[in-house]
């Protein structure tokens, strides 16, 4: 009885396996228009994915400061108890499109301080001359040019101090339009960008006034004998809201340089001027030595600010507003070796925060006055660096911050220089 059950079964699977043979043997064939229908539809999604471009880079980084709980603007102070600290500088994710006449950008940010966005911004431009675009969204403030060069691409850790105090976090929330001819036109190298802002960095808009910001530049590329050189004028004009009727300016107490208050603008709900002029260029050539490049913003003008600090506000604010006329600028020597894989860098950045006042006159008290403080304190920083580019992906930097303050035997705490060199190790990977 097994044995005809085994026979039966064994005999099933022969005719199913002869079925399967038959069927095999006279496949359907698609039609013409079904192939090309598929095709095209496959043409039309890789053309869509070209246009799709991923991109990202992170930057790990070991430093050393000269002294327990330094203040830094090399990625912020450091821990009371700390002198030493590995950072998450930068985790960057980018995602962008780029069509034709148009293109859209979102890049986010996640280090060991948390997750932010840094752009999310469209750009059309026009389809005649193609020289009009414009631009909207959270992008970089068209001002100098040290503010928009990539950090993946820098080579120093982080901007000049002057840079990081007058735009806090780099972008801003806006509209920009730029005019630039195409590749073809002699007019090219002629770049003009103008917009308006929040003014408040990447926050939403707290007041009920915008801030202009434009530049002009001119930059061109002499191929026949290898030099590369560029030239803009940029120009900041916003406000500061007064939420609080007091409002001083410098002024002269007795021979002694103090706050008075600013007796036009006692009244609440005013604003305040905040203005920028800054001026930068480049240059780069190619020699026996490799490339040799330098670069540099100048600007001066008003900001607003606080008895404890003249960064630009990011926010709403309700303190006391001073006036003070600043200047600072950044300058980099860049040498890249012949294989450009190792490059040395020099750079020096400064940043004087109340050029009304100076030296031992800073903290001198005056009758019927605010004295100055270590927010009017004038810094300078030289900065010594070497980077190997290993591969298109990985980057090494080796980077020194030598940073020295003004002094007052007047003003406590800066009677001498303070110790806040710093020390940066930094791997980055990049794809």
């Amino acid at each position: 009885m097994l044995m005809k059950y085994v026979y039966s079964t064994l005999l099933s699977l022969l005719f199913m396996l002869a079925a399967c043979e038959l069927v095999a043997q006279k496949p359907v064939q698609p039609s013409a228009d079904s192939l090309a229908v598929t095709v095209a539809k496959l043409a039309k999604t890789i053309q869509v994915l070209e246009k799709i471009k991923i991109s990202g880079y992170i930057q790990a980084q070991y430093q050393f400061a000269d002294t327990l709980g330094a203040k830094s603007f090399d990625g912020g102070d450091f821990a009371t108890a700390s002198a030493q600290r590995f950072l998450v500088r930068r985790g960057y994710l980018k995602v962008a499109y780029n069509g034709n006449l148009s293109s859209y950008v979102l890049q986010i940010n996640v280090n060991d301080k948390g997750f932010t966005v840094r752009d999310a911004y469209f750009s059309v431009k026009e389809p005649w001359l193609k020289a009009f675009s414009l631009t909207g969204g959270i992008f970089f403030r068209p001002f100098g040019q040290e503010l928009s060069y990539s950090a993946s691409l820098r080579e120093s850790p982080e901007l000049a101090r002057v840079t990081q105090t007058l735009f806090p976090g780099e972008r801003d929330l806006g509209a920009s339009l730029t005019f630039q001819l195409p590749g073809k036109s002699v007019f090219h190298p002629i770049k003009i960008e103008a917009g308006l802002f929040n003014g408040n960095g990447t926050a939403s808009e707290s007041d009920d006034k915008l801030d202009f910001i434009g530049r002009i530049g001119y930059s061109e590329t002499d191929k026949r004998h290898n030099l590369t050189y560029g030239i803009g004028l940029s120009y900041y004009n916003g406000s500061v809201y007064q939420a609080k009727k007091d409002v001083y300016e410098m002024g002269d107490f007795d021979g002694v340089q103090a706050f008075r208050q600013h007796m036009e603008d006692t009244i609440p709900g005013k604003y305040v001027k905040r203005s920028y002029l800054g001026l930068d260029g480049q240059f780069s050539f190619n020699t026996l030595l490799g490339k040799t490049t330098f670069r540099g913003d100048y600007m001066s003008g008003d900001q607003p600010g606080s008895d404890k600090s003249s960064l630009s506000p990011s926010a709403a604010i309700d303190y006391s507003l001073y006036l003070r006329k600043f200047a600072g600028g950044t300058f980099y020597l860049v040498q890249t070796l012949p294989g450009n894989k190792h490059s040395f860098v020099i750079k020096y950045d400064f940043y004087d925060p109340n050029t009304k006042i100076s030296g031992d006159n800073i903290g001198l008290k005056a009758t019927s006055a605010k004295t100055t403080t270590g927010t009017d304190i004038a810094y300078t920083t030289w900065g010594l660096g070497f980077v190997t580019d290993v591969n298109q992906n990985l980057r090494f930097v080796l980077y020194f911050d030598l940073v020295k303050n003004e002094t007052s035997k007047n003003l406590a705490g800066f009677n001498k220089d303070q110790k806040d060199n710093v020390l940066t190790l930094r791997v980055q990977y990049k794809f």
